[in-house]
């Protein structure tokens, strides 16, 4: 059973007619999505792998950046401070992310995000055919070939910014 929504990923998805599949992710009690994840995607033949973490930092010059990375691959920290020309980086407070992005912790897609965020794409994403996004709604994610959510990132900056 899939259950229709709309957000602005969705909405983002069809305006450029990307085929994408529902995932449901039942919610616990204190209303968080449940923590095996892993095995809800392969139960559903998806390599849990897959997901694309957005991860959101804040710069020393008081930028956000997301870096979207798949496969549960670690930030090279050194590489993006100096890639990005900052001295100071780290991990954006669970407050500030709702401020950078629009979307709660939890169900922040790496697409559909306000203009001004820089997004960075890790070449990881090209390992898997298929890769699991957050759909912006908690409880939902979106399920898409990676290829079709690269064409959906637009000019957003790709390169290899995660340790080996």
């Amino acid at each position: 059973m899939t259950t229709a929504f709309t957000s602005p990923v969705t909405d983002l998805l069809n305006r450029l007619a990307i085929t994408f599949s529902v995932i449901e992710i039942p919610l616990s009690e204190d209303k968080k999505p449940v923590r095996n994840l892993e095995e809800l995607l392969e139960s559903q033949g998806l390599e849990p792998k897959s997901v694309v973490r957005s991860v959101v930092f804040r710069t020393g010059s008081e930028k956000f950046i997301l870096l979207a990375v798949a496969g549960g691959g670690r930030a090279d920290w050194a590489l993006l401070r100096n890639h990005l020309d900052e001295r100071k980086l780290r991990m954006a407070e669970y407050d500030e992310v709702p401020e950078a992005t629009g979307y709660v912790v939890g169900a922040v897609p790496p697409i559909a995000l306000p203009e001004g965020l820089k997004v960075m794409v890790d070449s990881s994403l090209g390992d898997y055919e298929t890769v699991v996004i957050g759909s912006g709604i908690l409880g939902y994610a979106l399920a898409l070939k990676s290829a079709d959510l690269l064409r959906a990132f637009g000019d957003a900056e790709q390169g290899s910014f995660t340790k080996a």
